[in-house]
């Protein structure tokens, strides 16, 4: 199996991805490792976290698949690839970023929320999209999608809680994207409360 395919292998395989925005390089640490120990096997460091560099750094030895998030451009596609990641999310499309990831065998995951943008990241060898923001839409519309383009295959993400993860993956997401809920509750209970809320999303999967 060529790399870029085991890689989105893992991805639907573990179906939930915790994306981590940290204030600084310590939180984004502390939520990743967090979110392992909860069992979730998919990581997207986001290049909106300062020094995100230095997370990669520290989270390069962790048994998890490593992504980056926030990619706006291909310069920094590049800088994360080199730093170990495994798979590629920005909240748009970039079609120099497509070329370079196809470059590198890496998958590309672009935001998405039309079906013009869908089938113009198809076209460019992106294998699934990122429904961004997900809390604009209803998990139906994966099926609506799914009409005229049935070989696209949609990670929502924003918006994604426990109350609603698995009507998304019922309604045929290949994984979904958490932030915003991991976030909160390393704010109100620290590392351990993450851990437990990664518990129950893993669980719930």
């Amino acid at each position: 199996m060529l790399m870029k395919h085991s890689i989105l292998a893992e991805i639907s395989d573990s179906k939930v991805v915790a994306v981590i925005r940290g204030q600084n390089p310590e939180e984004a640490v502390q939520l990743s490792k967090g979110a392992i120990e909860g069992g979730i096997r998919a990581i997207e460091l986001t290049y909106t976290t300062p020094q995100v560099d230095d997370v990669f750094r520290q989270l390069r030895n962790e048994d998890v698949l490593l992504g980056a998030g926030s990619v706006l451009d291909p310069e920094t596609a590049l800088h994360a690839i080199l730093l170990g990641a495994k798979f590629i999310v920005s909240p748009h499309f970039n079609k120099g970023i497509a070329i370079l990831c196809n470059r590198h065998g890496i998958p590309y995951m672009p935001g998405c929320m039309t079906i013009r943008e869908m089938v113009e990241a198809l076209e460019a060898g992106c294998d699934v999209l990122k429904l961004f923001p997900a809390n604009q839409f209803d998990p139906s519309f994966i099926r609506s999608v799914n009409g005229p383009l049935p070989h696209a295959r949609l990670m929502p993400t924003g918006g994604i809680n426990l109350d609603n993860i698995e009507d998304w993956l019922e309604a045929g997401a290949v994984a979904c994207g958490i932030g915003s809920d991991l976030n909160k509750e390393y704010q109100q209970g620290g590392f351990d409360a993450v851990v437990k809320l990664s518990e129950k999303y893993a669980n719930k999967c």
